[in-house]
């Protein structure tokens, strides 16, 4: 395991961060406190030190194990842990962005977790109503109060962090050092914009369900029925072909389909930090994904994965990158011109 820096922070974080969604059994499909101390161990074996967990994953026990498993040696880990969804689904200040709910919601995983402080604290999703003023003076008086050590956003827009950036650095606030969104060989959507963003305001990226679920590994078929969460019951024709492009890759080279695209992932950082979050329900799996460690794949397999896609930013990027536009805006001169700047 190397190591990389949270964005705008001199703070250390493993290339991999554990997903501990899957810790707890209370949603009827996670892993068992013994299988959750196995996958723990065997990540921590490897190098790992950056743990991401929620106030509301599996009903609380995920930062109850979470905790339990790193208080011998707390200083060693990088926690994260989110605020934002509801505690209390009748109560309608039990959960969004606002002050209360961050205060009250902290207060609760501080004590799940069985620490006085959190690395990060994520707003975990963006609720539309709550003045971005607010979440910000919020989250800089619990990083003054020295409960939290630095803040991030979860699933939120990308003009939102924006202007969150924005804000912060203009009115002395505790500036976001991160921000985590969903993002897979699968699904490409924050190379639209979030990755971009990111990259101009030194952000980290942190990427959850890097494996989209486990489609990319091929386990749901084509008309598969097996559950899933956030998202359809079936795999559609565009999707197969990235999932046939990917165990193809996987067969060249004798790795697994998770293998490679965790890969194609840790390749795509130039100018970049992007952390593959990884939670699995059994140490196998959790093995498994460690073997992205060693794995380099060629341009070629590569472009045949990006290809397989089909991916379009859209406007404006396509727009801008036009051939005749760039004529438009640079007349002959554009390629007499280096720039550092992607």
């Amino acid at each position: 395991m190397r190591y990389k820096l949270l964005g705008h922070s001199g703070l250390r974080i493993s290339e991999l961060c554990l997903g501990t969604m899957t810790f707890g059994e209370d949603w009827g499909w996670g892993a068992s406190q013994e299988e959750s101390q196995r996958i723990f161990e065997l990540f921590v074996g490897a190098g790992g030190n950056f743990i991401d967990t929620a106030n509301n994953y599996t009903d609380g026990s995920s930062e109850r194990i979470a905790g339990e498993l790193i208080a011998p040696t707390r200083e060693r880990y990088v926690l994260a842990t989110k605020y934002t969804l509801t505690a209390r689904k009748d109560d309608p200040n039990g959960g969004g962005n606002s002050r209360k709910n961050l205060v009250q919601s902290l207060e609760g995983s501080l004590r799940r977790l069985r620490t006085d402080y959190v690395d990060l604290l994520w707003l975990h999703m963006w609720d539309g109503m709550t003045p971005l003023d607010e979440a910000l003076r919020a989250l800089d008086d619990v990083v003054r109060s020295g409960k939290v050590l630095y803040v991030g956003f979860s699933d939120t827009p990308a003009w939102v962090i924006s202007q969150a950036v924005t804000a912060a650095e203009l009115r002395g606030y505790t500036r976001p050092v991160a921000a985590q969104m969903p993002y897979s060989v699968l699904r490409r959507d924050p190379e639209r914009d979030l990755l971009p963003m990111a990259r101009a305001l030194d952000l980290a990226v942190l990427a959850w369900a890097p494996l989209a679920g486990g489609v990319v590994t091929g386990k749901y078929g084509g008309q598969s029925q097996e559950p899933r969460r956030y998202g359809e019951h079936t795999v559609g024709e565009a999707d197969q072909r990235v999932v046939e492009a990917v165990a193809a890759v996987a067969r060249e080279i004798g790795r697994s389909p998770a293998q490679v695209a965790l890969g194609w992932m840790r390749q795509r950082q130039e100018g970049d930090v992007i952390i593959p979050i990884v939670g699995t329900r059994t140490v196998a799996q959790m093995r498994e994904n460690l073997g992205c460690l060693d794995l380099t794949l060629t341009p070629d397999q590569l472009r045949r994965l990006d290809e397989a896609s089909g991916f379009r930013r859209g406007f404006p990027m396509d727009f801008l990158e036009d051939d005749e536009v760039t004529e438009l805006i640079f007349g002959g001169t554009r390629p007499l011109i280096d720039t550092h700047r992607r």
